[in-house]
């Protein structure tokens, strides 16, 4: 008999992953497994194997080495029973109006297992045609093929000059920014890492990279933190990079004594690990004198980290950021010093920010058009 006519009614592909289209749905789920969806997946999608990652090597290991009819058999019953623990627990709570979007792999037969089964229960299913890969597709042809600009505006500055805060600040003044330390939960440095948020992998930081990119609007400016092209083991793309290499920047400065405060305090979580704290100052061992990072650690062992901080700045990062100063020929558009670095001197700072991206906007505007 087939399935019935109004079940493929109930079922839409959906042809690419633009905003507009995504948004008609109220649930993305990825029907991948487990592992598949740690690696890399469409922000915000919640992972309901249709089968985990033992029963996917299994199903295809009898795929190969035996019989493809025996492992579509096998895999069926599987599936069935995923799908059906799916509905009885995370899906039991969702009305008759629900609409899901439904992906895996390449749009192929566990997404389309897990829609018809949906379908008949009478919600209206979306499928991604094209899966996952549609998805990564889009992400490396915005991130590294393209060669569009992105209207980047560098805030710039040693260490410990609050320019993490700053750029918070910004976001609430409704400035447009990008918080490239956020997505790759790391803040840039050996000591970077934070214990309760492991650093996604490549693919994922170009997962929310792209997400955030794309919520941009491209005729106002973007302010984004200066980094190296890593922040920790995440890689700036290159279509990014590349924009940040020839963006002009705002420098932001404090005293060294007020900045190493700052940064002894921003760094809580991780001094209260002493022994993350001295695994940070191993990593340094190939920069340093061995004197210069047993000092370090008799600082780090005895929680003098003020000091520790003052002493990583003026020996270890100050330098580095001198360096890579160096190398750029161009003068910022504008120095803007901190006294305090306390909210009020924060606010300041990112108003006058602000005042400055608004112009620099303008002028850009005036440019295109004469």
């Amino acid at each position: 008999m087939g399935i019935p006519r109004y079940i493929g009614a109930m079922i839409e592909t959906v042809p690419d992953v633009e905003p507009a289209r995504l948004a008609r749905f109220d649930a993305i789920i990825d029907a991948r497994s487990p592992g598949e969806y740690a690696e890399d997946h469409i922000p915000g999608a919640i992972n309901l194997p249709a089968l985990d990652d033992a029963e996917r090597a299994a199903i295809g290991t009898i795929y190969v080495r035996r019989s493809k009819f025996e492992a579509r058999r096998r895999g069926a019953a599987l599936v069935a029973r995923n799908i059906a623990r799916h509905i009885e627990t995370a899906l039991a709570d969702k009305p008759r109006q629900w609409r899901p979007l439904i992906y895996c792999w390449r749009g192929g037969q566990r997404s389309a297992a897990m829609a018809t089964v949906l379908a008949q229960v009478g919600w209206r299913v979306g499928v991604l045609q094209g899966g996952y890969k549609t998805w990564r597709r889009a992400v490396v042809e915005t991130l590294r093929l393209s060669e569009a600009p992105i209207g980047v505006l560098l805030l710039d500055g040693q260490t410990g000059a609050a320019k993490s805060r700053i750029l918070e600040r910004l976001a609430a003044l409704d400035v447009q920014t990008l918080d490239l330390e956020a997505l790759a939960a790391h803040r840039g440095s050996v000591f970077g890492g934070w214990a309760d948020r492991p650093q996604p992998g490549q693919k994922m930081f170009e997962s929310l990279l792209f997400q955030n990119i794309r919520r941009l609007d491209p005729a106002r400016p973007i302010v984004v933190e200066a980094e190296s092209n890593h922040i920790g083991r995440c890689v700036i793309p290159r279509r990014l990079w590349r924009a940040m290499r020839a963006a002009p920047r705002i420098e932001v400065k404090a005293d060294a004594a007020l900045r190493a405060r700052h940064i002894a305090a921003a760094y809580d979580d991780l001094i209260r690990d002493r022994e993350a704290v001295l695994a940070a100052l191993a990593r340094l061992a190939p920069f340093h004198d061995k004197a210069r990072i047993e000092r370090w650690r008799t600082m780090a062992q005895a929680e003098d980290y003020a000091a520790l901080a003052a002493e990583l700045m003026r020996d270890h990062y100050d330098p580095l950021y001198e360096r890579a100063r160096k190398r750029r020929e161009d003068k910022p558009l504008a120095e803007i010093r901190l006294d305090r670095l306390d909210a009020e001197d924060i606010d300041a700072a990112a108003r006058r920010i602000k005042d400055i991206a608004e112009r620099f906007a303008g002028a850009a505007r005036a440019a295109h058009s004469a």
